[in-house]
Order: structure tokens, then C-alpha cells, then sequence
């Protein structure tokens, strides 16, 4: 009986001790778990602060984004006003040099229509004391000293004056044409009435233009009288022979541009280019 309790004691003894142990590892396992998760806790809170502040940098980055696309939205606006602008300026450019194409025509056919008439008018002159030509976009009617004045002197004689009178013929019936008439001489020093031969070819560009304008009622405002001395020669002063055609008066016709320098003046960039050659006036160059 006695070894019996013994036995029952023992056995109670071990029970006890099994309950007791079970519990605890099931507190270590759970306390080992709960650390566990706070770390896995502690983790995730971490990444979900990082995904937080990657995805405001991200937001940040899109703002940005989009005010570069309003930026560039509004350049291209700008581009495409500028553009459509431009565009407008170069379909003006092109009917502008259009018709500067079409009243450049419409001048070079002025100028030979111009040449040929004086050419009919002058006919019974002598090609050596009276030429007709086109240069510079302009005619020259060169006529000789021979055909004009006397040596060394500004009076026309009647030989030049019959001249002259063909000449206003066509120039007052064609009252666009302005004159511009340039005295010029040879090299030769002179002596005599006229100090020298600047005094000599502004004395005779004003003789000519005093005929045109009195005696044949050649509008004054389209005539200019001007004097070139020698320093325009035509041929070399060595030779006789080019003294006697440096000895002339050029008198230079040509249509009116009025139209023509609006045109340029209207163009982009056009500046002031000038009106048609002023009024009648005396100069010497």
C-alpha cells in the first residue's frame, strides 16, 4: 500500500510537471510569432513609407510633367501664330515681287517704247553727232558739242535747236518721261568766257533745258540741268577723236516710277527709296 502511494505520488508528480511544461512552449512559440509579425510589421511599414515617398516624387515629377506640357502647349501656339504669320508675310512677299516682276516688265517696255520714238523723231541726225541708247535701265540721246554749241561756248545754234524741238516733241507727248540733262566735256583746259570747264557743262546742260522748257514748253518740274566737266568721259582724252565724244550733252529720259517706289516702299523692310527725280534744278558733280 505504502509503495503504491509512492507510485501514485510519482506518477502525479510527472503529470504535473508534463501540464505545466506544455503551456509554456506554446507562450514561447507565440511570443517567438508576435516578434516575428512586429518585425514583418516593422518591415512592411518601412516599404509602405518608402512606396509613400517614391509615389509623392512620382506626383511631384507628374506635376512638373504637366506644367512642361502647358509650356509647351503654349509655345506651340505661339509657334503656330508666328507661323501662320509668317506665312500671311510671305504671300504678301510673293504678290508683292509679282507685281514688282510685272511693273519691271511694264518699265522695260516703257524704255524701249521711249527709245524707239526718239529714234524715228532724230532720224535725219547724223549717227556721229546724235545716238539713241538704252543704259542703266534709261535712254541717252548723246548729242555732239559739234551738233549743239560752238567751241567753247553755251549758245545753241539753230542746227541743235531743230534738234532739240524733235526731241520735246515726244517728250510732251509723253508727259511721264522726266529729263535729266548732264553737260560734260573733254580735258582740255579753256580760256575765255567761262572760268572753266565745270562753268562750261553746267552753262550748257542749263542752255538746253532754258530751250526745252521756253521755247517748247517742256514741263519745268520734269527737267534737271546738270554739269559733269571732264570727269565722265566716254572715251579716252588722249586722241582727238575721243575728246570730240567726250564733248557731248547726255540728255536722259525716263518713265516715272511713282508706282514702282510705292511698291519697294510697301515691302517688308522697304525703306524710303525716293520719289521720282525732283524738280527742274542746276547742279555740277
Amino acid at each position: 500500500m505504502k509503495r503504491s502511494l509512492y507510485v501514485f505520488a510519482a506518477i502525479s508528480t510527472i503529470c504535473l510537471l508534463s501540464i505545466s511544461c506544455v503551456p509554456k512552449r506554446k507562450l514561447h512559440a507565440a511570443q517567438n510569432d508576435a516578434a516575428a509579425l512586429r518585425a514583418d510589421s516593422a518591415q512592411l511599414a518601412g516599404e509602405i513609407a518608402q512606396q509613400q515617398s517614391t509615389i509623392g516624387q512620382l506626383k511631384q515629377q507628374i506635376g512638373d510633367l504637366n506644367k512642361k506640357v502647358e509650356d509647351l502647349n503654349s509655345q506651340a501656339g505661339l509657334l503656330s501664330s508666328d507661323a501662320k504669320n509668317k506665312q500671311n508675310q510671305l504671300n504678301m512677299t510673293q504678290e508683292q515681287l509679282a507685281r514688282l516682276q510685272a511693273l519691271m516688265e511694264q518699265q522695260r517696255h516703257a524704255i524701249q517704247e521711249i527709245r524707239q520714238k526718239m529714234s524715228d523723231a532724230l532720224v535725219g541726225f547724223s549717227a556721229k553727232d546724235l545716238t539713241v541708247s538704252i543704259k542703266n535701265g534709261k535712254v541717252y540721246v548723246s548729242l555732239s558739242e559739234n551738233l549743239l554749241f560752238p567751241s567753247g561756248s553755251a549758245v545753241v545754234n539753230p542746227k541743235g535747236k531743230d534738234a532739240l524741238g524733235k526731241l520735246a516733241q515726244v517728250l510732251n507727248s509723253n508727259p511721264e518721261i522726266t529729263v535729266d540733262c548732264e553737260g560734260h566735256t573733254d580735258s582740255v583746259p579753256i580760256h575765255g568766257r567761262y572760268q572753266d570747264n565745270w562753268a562750261l557743262s553746267v552753262a550748257r546742260s542749263t542752255a538746253i533745258v532754258r530751250i526745252l522748257t521756253t521755247d517748247y514748253q517742256v514741263e519745268p518740274t520734269r527737267v534737271i540741268a546738270s554739269g559733269h566737266s571732264r570727269y565722265e568721259p566716254v572715251q579716252d582724252n588722249s586722241t582727238a577723236d575721243g575728246r570730240a565724244q567726250n564733248r557731248r550733252t547726255d540728255i536722259i529720259l525716263t518713265p516715272k516710277l511713282d508706282e514702282l517706289f510705292k511698291l519697294l516702299e510697301s515691302a517688308p523692310g522697304g525703306g524710303n527709296t525716293g520719289n521720282a527725280p525732283p524738280a527742274s534744278s542746276t547742279t555740277s558733280k
